[in-house]
């Protein structure tokens, strides 16, 4: 399995102020990580400098042995990177798999794109199948609950059959049942692909994550499973405000403001 990412001594500067500095990271092929941090740590930041939307003042970005610095956009799509975003990019007018089917023409020849296609691929269907969306295959992505959309938008991800899977507050906004249903559709997804997530429900990532990276400030604070995470004080200090070395008491909710 491929989908190996190293991030190293990576620095980004928005107009003298230093989004992320001095970064290493390496996220192993068909790795679960999530991504933690408080606002403005540089989570999103990274995964900016990682799919080529953000260049950075230094810094090697590497993707299976290849570098990613000064590659543009759609050519690091086509290396095998994919990402969602925290606001919805479906199609509300067309259906569910239509929504795949126009994502997965991502890697068809022009010629094929001209032509009618009959049936469902089997890439597409195994996206359905995956994404629990197969029973909703022909309504309009437009009346797709919140959870649903999100499903939607990773299908889409899946069918364009990236390595690296990107994705940014996927839970965000999500009912119990469907974050529930979200992080059992990771660990499908992780079985075939490397998957990066931005989070900051810790509910979710309690019951969902194995290694977790902190950013604080532009810098890794710590990385580990979510106990040796929890338990450092100084992952503590930043959510909590204070340093908590005598209690087991796992992150709170509270981190997400």
């Amino acid at each position: 399995m491929s989908g190996k990412l190293e991030v190293r001594g990576l620095d980004v500067v928005f107009d003298g102020f230093r989004a992320i500095s001095d970064l290493d990271l390496t996220v192993e092929p068909g790795e679960l990580r999530f991504l933690i941090g408080p606002n403005g740590a540089g989570k999103t930041t990274l995964i900016d400098v990682v799919t080529g939307r953000t260049r950075p003042a230094s810094g090697s970005v590497r993707f299976n042995g290849q570098e990613l610095v000064g590659r543009r956009e759609h050519r690091i799509v086509r290396l095998g990177i994919g990402r969602t975003f925290q606001t919805s990019v479906v199609f509300e007018q067309l259906t569910v798999l239509e929504n795949l089917d126009l994502a997965a023409s991502f890697r068809r020849p022009l010629a094929g794109l001209l032509r009618r296609r009959r049936g469902v691929s089997d890439q597409v269907s195994r996206a359905l199948d995956t994404t629990g969306l197969a029973d909703l295959a022909y309504r309009p992505a437009g009346v797709l609950s919140h959870g649903q959309r999100q499903w939607l938008e990773i299908g889409m991800l899946i069918v364009q059959q990236p390595s690296l899977l990107l994705l940014d507050e996927p839970v965000a906004g999500m009912s119990r049942s469907e974050r529930d249903r979200t992080g059992e559709l990771l660990r499908e997804v992780a079985k075939d692909h490397t998957v990066m997530v931005i989070e900051h429900d810790m509910e979710f990532l309690r019951r969902f994550a194995s290694t977790v990276t902190v950013l604080h400030e532009g810098k890794l604070l710590c990385e580990g499973t979510v106990a040796q995470v929890q338990a450092d004080p100084r992952v503590q200090q930043v959510y909590l405000g204070r340093a908590r070395e005598e209690t087991t008491e796992p992150l709170v909710q509270e981190a997400s403001s």
